[in-house]
């Protein structure tokens, strides 16, 4: 898993599709992004064989939020850093093709902060497992791990006018936001409160006017987002966001031509259940 995180590094700055701390996804192709993963294995596996990478250049693949969740040892700890290190597989295979969005649980892992998922302290409980995994080595694994999730791209932006990133600042802070947060290099300091990284992964229940405004900053259409539990997998917001959650049996995913200029409604058509695929 160190190795892993250090290669990934490398990937994410040297993404030749990343402009500051955004992927720009061309005209031409197809794009996958799903919600957040939550160590929920077979839904990854879903996405990988619907992409089917090595026959379709051209596929894109966002995933959000791989950590926090799914099985657990026997002390209740979290495995999750095991399906994460097989996501860092996959991206290693296909470095131009697929990549990884920074969430607020990646946030909370690289700042050492609390952040609950169903009741449970997560980092707390995926740091003791990865204690007992790691033993000698955990120090050395954390800090690899915590460098890989502080390298990742912060938002996609797509060449047909859709925004994807895990969410969106809550309304109190549209107003002056910070866009230079997708320029600058990251610092650990930008994920805690009350820095526009934090406020960009942490926003939640965001009014139509919030996303609006935030439309005409980022000269975009549509947002793709995750961040907010769904139990059907996904909803919209205001004709302009949709929110998806692929951690879970109803968990969906979204795929689109990026040569396509969508209507809102034409997006959500493109929204696709994992429980569909084989």
């Amino acid at each position: 898993m160190i190795e892993l995180c250090r290669q990934g590094i490398e990937v994410n700055e040297a993404a030749e599709l990343r402009a500051g701390n955004v992927i720009h996804l061309p005209d031409k192709g197809r794009v996958i992004i799903t919600g957040d993963i939550h160590g929920h294995r077979r839904n990854f596996e879903k996405v990988v064989a619907l992409a089917d990478l090595e026959h379709h250049p051209e596929t894109y693949v966002v995933f959000q939020e791989i950590l926090h969740g799914g099985p657990e040892d026997e002390d209740g700890g979290c495995l999750s850093f095991r399906l994460f290190s097989d996501v860092l597989r996959y991206q290693l295979r296909f470095p131009r093709q697929v990549f990884l969005v920074m969430g607020n649980h990646d946030t909370a892992i690289v700042v050492d902060n609390d952040v609950l998922k169903a009741g449970k302290e997560m980092n707390t409980a995926m740091k003791s497992a990865m204690r007992r995994h790691f033993w000698d080595d955990y120090e050395e694994a954390m800090g690899a791990l915590r460098g890989y999730l502080l390298s990742q791209p912060i938002a996609v932006r797509c060449a047909n006018r859709i925004w994807m990133s895990h969410s969106l600042p809550e309304q109190r802070f549209v107003s002056g936001f910070d866009m230079g947060v997708f320029e600058r290099k990251l610092l650990s300091g930008d994920m805690l409160r009350p820095e526009p990284l934090y406020k960009l992964t942490w926003g939640r229940r965001q009014s139509v006017e919030a996303i609006e405004q935030m439309g005409r900053l980022l000269d975009v259409d549509h947002f793709v987002v995750g961040h907010q539990p769904q139990e059907q997998g996904w909803c919209t917001v205001g004709g302009r966001m949709i929110i998806l959650a692929s951690d879970h049996n109803h968990g969906c995913m979204i795929m689109f031509d990026l040569g396509h200029l969508y209507a809102f409604e034409e997006l959500v058509d493109q929204i696709v259940p994992l429980a569909s695929l084989p």
